[in-house]
C-alpha cells in the first residue's frame, strides 16, 4: 500500500469536532500518566449504542481491574461524524490511542500512515483468527488492525406484523406496502446526506444484492446496469412512501423497537441494541430477499494510533481482548456479530437467539463495504455516490444520469 497524503474533508470535520468536543475531552495522545499508570483512550461509536454501550463499558472496566500499569477509558463519538472527527485528529498528530474504525476509514487511515503497524506489537499467529474477515486487516504484508467486530447484514422483521418473512424482492415490496398505514411503516432505511456513511451501508446491500459492484477491482463500475437496477429498487421503495422519510437511524430504530416499523436491513450488532430498547419485542431475522445472495458486512478493526506515545500499552489492551474468555464475553455483548477469533456459541445462547445461525451462515457471501481496488479512496468515492443518489431520490436528477455523473466524478477523483 502506498502512503499518500489523506484528503480529509476538513470543513465538515471541523463542525463535527465542535459538536463532539465534550465527548473527546482527554482523547489526545499526550503520553498522559500518573503514578506510573498509562492512561489511554479508546474511541468507538459503539460506546454510544443504547444496548451495547453500557455493556462494552463494563467489559472495558474488567480490563482496567485486571491491570495496574494501564488504564483505558471510553470515548463515544456519534456514528455519523465518527470517521471525519477521528481522522482529522489523527491527521494532526493527536487523537485517541485506540480506535474502532469502520472499513472505509480504516483503509484511508492505513494508507495515510496514521495507523501503527501491529506486527512487532502483537503476535497474530498465536490466535485462531477468522480467516475471511482477517484478510482485510493486512496491507502488503503489514498488519494494521485486529477485527473488533465482524457483522453480516440480514433482514430484521417484526414477527407480530410479519408471520412469514418475504423471500423475494417482490414480496419484500408488497409486504412493506401492506404494512404502511397510519403511524406504522413497512420499512426503514437511511436516505439523507447527513448520514452519508449509513446511506452507503444501506445502498451497498441493494447494489450487491442485485448483482452489481462498485468496481471490477481495477476500474470503477458505479453506473453499471446492475448497479442501476439495484439502486432503482432502493429508490422505488423510497418513492412508494413505505419508509419514514427524513427520519435518521436513531429515530427509525426506536420506531422498530416500538413496533412502528416492520422491516429493516441491518447487521448483527443490531440484535443487542434492539433488545436494549425493547426486551419484549417479538422480532426475527432472515436473509435479505434480493436476487443475489451477497450483502454487506460491518468489519470494524481496532487499531493503534501512530501518534500514540503508548503503543505498547495499547497493544496490552488488544492482547487482553484477544484472550478466549474475553472474546466470548465481547461476542455476547455484540450480539449476532463475530469477533476476531473462532468462538463457540453456547447452547443457552442459541436457545435464546436461534437466528444467530442465520448471520453465521452469511459469512462466506458477505463483503466489507469498501470499493475493491480503491480501498483507501472509499470515503471520497462514497461521498460522491451518496450525494448523487440522494439527488436522484429528491428528484433533482434521474437515477441513470446521477450514476453517470457519480462515475465521472469518482473516476476523476481517483485519477
Amino acid at each position: 500500500m502506498n502512503k499518500r497524503p489523506l484528503r480529509l474533508r476538513v470543513a465538515g470535520a471541523a463542525c463535527a469536532l465542535g459538536m463532539v468536543a465534550a465527548l473527546l475531552t482527554g482523547c489526545g495522545s499526550d503520553g498522559g500518566s500518573s503514578d506510573g499508570v498509562a492512561k489511554l483512550t479508546f474511541a468507538a461509536s459503539t460506546f454510544g449504542d443504547p444496548g451495547r454501550g453500557p455493556q462494552l463499558t463494563a467489559w472495558l472496566d474488567e480490563f482496567n481491574k485486571s491491570q495496574d500499569k494501564v488504564q483505558v477509558s471510553a470515548a463515544a463519538v456519534p456514528y455519523p461524524t465518527f470517521g471525519q472527527t477521528v481522522l482529522t485528529q489523527m491527521g494532526s498528530g493527536k487523537g485517541p490511542d485506540l480506535v474502532r474504525f469502520d472499513m472505509p476509514e480504516f483503509e484511508a487511515a492505513a494508507d495515510a500512515g496514521l495507523i501503527a503497524p501491529l506486527d512487532k506489537l502483537i503476535d497474530a499467529g498465536k490466535y485462531d483468527l477468522l480467516k475471511q474477515p482477517d484478510q482485510f486487516m493486512v496491507h502488503d504484508g503489514v498488519r494494521h488492525g485486529i477485527i473488533f467486530e465482524a457483522s453480516n447484514y440480514a433482514m430484521f422483521y417484526n414477527a407480530d406484523l410479519i408471520p412469514t418473512p418475504p423471500t423475494t424482492y417482490e414480496q419484500f415490496t408488497a409486504t412493506a406496502k401492506s404494512l404502511t398505514k397510519g403511524d406504522v411503516f413497512g420499512l426503514a432505511f437511511r436516505q439523507t446526506e447527513a448520514e452519508e456513511a449509513g446511506v452507503w451501508q444501506d445502498i451497498f446491500n441493494y447494489v450487491y444484492g442485485f448483482g452489481g459492484a462498485w468496481s471490477d477491482g481495477k476500474n470503477l463500475t458505479i453506473n453499471s446496469p446492475e448497479n442501476l437496477k439495484g439502486l432503482q429498487a432502493y429508490k422505488d421503495l423510497y418513492d412508494a412512501n413505505v419508509i419514514p422519510r427524513g427520519a435518521d437511524a436513531a429515530t427509525f430504530r426506536r420506531m422498530f423497537a416500538e413496533g412502528k416499523v416492520g422491516m429493516e436491513l441491518n447487521n448483527g450488532g443490531y440484535v443487542t441494541a434492539t433488545r436494549g430498547q425493547n426486551a419484549q419485542l417479538n422480532f426475527n431475522v432472515a436473509p435479505i430477499p434480493f436476487p443475489v445472495r451477497k450483502q454487506g458486512a460491518i468489519l470494524a478493526p481496532i487499531v493503534i494510533n501512530e501518534a500514540s506515545p503508548a503503543k505498547d500499552e495499547a497493544a496490552t489492551f488488544i492482547k487482553w481482548a484477544l484472550e478466549p474468555q474475553n472474546q466470548v464475553k465481547l461476542q455476547e455483548i455484540l450480539g449476532a456479530s463475530s469477533v476476531a477469533t473462532t468462538t463457540q456459541r453456547s447452547a443457552a445462547t442459541l436457545e435464546k437467539t436461534p437466528f444467530l445461525t442465520v448471520f453465521d451462515e452469511l459469512t462466506d457471501t458477505s463483503l466489507p463495504q469498501i470499493v475493491l481496488g480503491f480501498e483507501a479512496k472509499t470515503p471520497d468515492i462514497r461521498k460522491v455516490v451518496v450525494q448523487n443518489v440522494i439527488a436522484a431520490l429528491q428528484g433533482k436528477a434521474d437515477l441513470k444520469s446521477a450514476l453517470d455523473r457519480a462515475q465521472q466524478q469518482a473516476t476523476e477523483l481517483v485519477g
